[in-house]
């Protein structure tokens, strides 16, 4: 089992606190957390397309779901990173923190003093609707991710992504 599959499969509350940048999976892995705190630097991205790439993590199915379909076009279509401020405003994201670790350590803490079946099945009901079918995306999204990275198309993406980035 892949790391994507396991967090899309873990029983209990996954919880997460970003500062700085969160490119790709660092976004991505973010819609199968349970709760998400990021710092006012956090910044967020998703450039598989700039890149030749897919969306992978199921975020092709959870990020519209999440922020309708003309943001999510916009964000995935242009690879336009967003803020934390913005993170919130589309759901992704619970709070913004000036310590987000500390805020979300405190989360975890309150999470562990309820009874322990109760948060696991509290969590797969709330999973439940979409489980199978985020599931049957994330197959899909890891074949069409997989063929894009042997193509010409990403080759050419990350030669001018690295020729930028040395410049």
């Amino acid at each position: 089992m892949n790391f994507l599959e396991a967090i899309h499969n873990f029983s209990k509350p996954l919880l997460a606190a970003v500062t700085g940048n969160a490119i790709g999976i660092g976004t991505t892995m973010l819609f199968h957390c349970d709760l998400v705190i990021a710092d006012n630097s956090a910044k967020f991205s998703m450039p598989f397309v700039n890149l030749g790439l897919v969306p992978e993590a199921g975020s092709s199915l959870l990020f519209p779901r999440l922020v309708g379909h003309q943001i999510a076009s916009k964000v995935f279509l242009t690879g336009e990173s967003f803020n934390a401020t913005e993170a919130k405003e589309f759901g992704l994201i619970v709070e913004i923190s000036d310590k987000p670790q500390e805020a979300i350590l405190n989360y975890a803490k309150q999470i562990a003093t309820q009874p322990p079946n109760a948060v696991i099945q509290t969590k797969a009901l709330l999973k439940s609707e979409l489980h199978e079918k985020v599931s049957a995306v994330m197959k899909a999204e890891g074949e069409l991710f997989q063929m894009a990275l042997q193509s010409d198309e990403a080759r050419e993406a990350f030669m001018n992504f690295m020729s930028k980035r040395s410049k």
